[in-house]
């Protein structure tokens, strides 16, 4: 399974992104975003330190809405 993040760009350097999500910072590759304008400000999504998409931010809300959900469900008993 892929998980990817939703996170908000604070600081750009060339092709490294700084970006924010729920307090934590991490430094994201804009490489594979390199043919796309990415502004501090925008919303990426993540994936396993690259930058994938550009997104809303009321998409990243949501995703993290629905992240949340599942973070905050109670665990399934070991079968």
């Amino acid at each position: 399974m892929c998980l990817g993040i939703p996170m908000q760009v604070v600081a750009i350097d060339q092709y490294v992104a700084r970006c924010a999500a729920k307090g934590v910072e991490r430094d994201v590759s804009l490489f594979m975003l390199m043919n796309d304008e990415v502004k501090v400000g925008d919303f990426v999504m993540v994936h396993v330190g690259y930058a994938i998409q550009i997104m809303t931010e009321a998409d990243a809300r949501s995703t993290w809405e629905l992240l949340d959900q599942v973070l905050a469900a109670e665990p399934l008993p070991n079968a």
